[in-house]
């Protein structure tokens, strides 16, 4: 088997060997994965932390040995700087953005000058998503720069050290379900679904009946029994299906 690791900021990962193909997640800086299958210009990858499989050009990732996978599998430091500085081999500087594999670092002969997080507390979740309000929607992004609904509530449970796994159905199969909207504490998720029943979007729980999603634009509406109320269009955006406390 062979293994790789992410050396730049954002890479796409997309569904097939080329790049007009489908962008279906994203590496962040220090993301690292096993190589499970190689074509001319692109390997496929299996990403460590949620097991996605995906294409990314070969020439973004940095190859790295089964010994050192297995270490880093052992380590969690991320970034909690929106954007933080990475200092390459060759004394330049590369941005890194929020939630960075960070210890890496010495890995890649970089420095990072910045935050990381801490243990775990439930309290900063809400103040973790914060950081991404009004970050613009991209299907598969993870980054502040563009980020869908799921990689959202992934890398603000990731930053907290908490695993969710990367899409909405996915996480839906996570954490306890809750019997009220009462019960929900900030940080918990919300899940919504479509008139076939299967689950579409996911959310971040707020205090006083709020939620903060991505939804054009990471963003702050209502929420009730019934689901999203959009505070701008005045209408209901999206069907809620249940509630979760995942930890």
């Amino acid at each position: 088997m062979l293994y790789g690791i992410c050396p730049l900021s954002v890479v796409p990962v997309r569904a097939d060997a080329n790049d007009t193909s489908e962008m279906l997640t994203q590496l962040l800086y220090g993301d690292h994965f096993e190589i499970t299958e190689i074509r001319p210009k692109w390997i496929k990858i299996r990403i460590a932390f949620d097991s996605y499989n995906g294409w990314i050009d070969e020439k973004q990732a940095f190859k790295i040995d089964e010994l050192t996978f297995q270490n880093l599998q052992k380590k969690s430091t991320y970034s909690t700087d929106l954007i933080g500085l990475m200092t390459t081999s060759s004394n330049q500087l590369m941005p890194v953005c929020i939630g960075s594999a960070v210890h890496s670092s010495e890995l890649l002969s970089h420095h990072f000058d910045g935050s990381t997080n801490a243990k775990y507390n439930k309290t900063q979740l809400v103040d973790t998503a914060m950081l991404y309000l009004n970050s613009p929607y991209l299907w598969g992004g993870k980054s502040p720069f563009g980020i869908d609904c799921s990689g959202f509530t992934q890398m603000v449970y990731k930053i907290s050290l908490i695993h969710l796994h990367r899409d909405a159905y996915q996480q839906a199969k996570q954490g306890q379900a809750l019997s009220f909207i009462e019960e929900s504490e900030p940080g918990d998720l919300a899940f919504f679904d479509n008139e076939e029943g299967h689950i579409i979007h996911v959310g971040i729980m707020m205090k006083d009946n709020y939620i903060i999603h991505a939804h054009g634009q990471v963003r702050i509406d209502r929420i009730d029994h019934y689901g999203i109320f959009n505070v701008d269009t005045n209408r209901y955006s999206h069907n809620l299906r249940v509630i979760k406390k995942i930890v």
